[in-house]
């Protein structure tokens, strides 16, 4: 019966979201999370119209966030933890051209260090900078972006 409430709250939020915004906005993937080319993984809250070949698409921003911090969470598992080397995996230079103004912006708008290690306590103002950064506007409040994370 869940899956006919996320079908059914997908097709809603899709339907009328509005086209003038961002992709990542519209598809409320504001952390811009590619589908996968290995394997077609089926994320929590993700919505099951498919309107994007590309990018996911999740029924709520707070999904979203919440795929983003489960990605955090497996750099950590790896040993990624730094701020500049979060960004360097997360947004790689073939990607993004230049992957250095993308970790100056966030470390300018969080305050956080490059080499900074990030624990998951400091994922809400990491993720707000990367929303911020991924669609050049963060419309999202903290109270959301904690909800998202709190997900994970």
């Amino acid at each position: 019966m869940p899956w006919i409430v996320a079908l059914v709250l997908g097709i809603f939020f899709m339907t009328f979201t509005p086209v003038s915004q961002v992709r990542g906005i519209r598809l409320h993937n504001p952390l811009n999370i590619k589908e996968s080319d290995r394997m077609d993984f089926a994320w929590e809250g993700e919505s099951f119209t498919d309107i994007d070949s590309v990018f996911e698409e999740f029924i709520s921003p707070e999904y979203g966030i919440r795929a983003g911090a489960r990605i955090l969470r497996s750099y950590r598992r790896r040993g990624v933890e730094t701020l500049a080397d979060i960004i360097r995996t997360w947004a790689p230079p073939a990607d993004n051209n230049p992957t250095d103004t993308y970790i100056e912006n966030v470390s300018n708008w969080t305050g956080f260090s490059h080499g900074q290690v990030i624990g998951e306590a400091e994922y809400p103002s990491l993720i707000a900078a990367m929303i911020r950064q991924e669609n050049g506007t963060q419309p999202y409040s903290m109270s959301l972006i904690e909800t998202g994370v709190n997900l994970a």
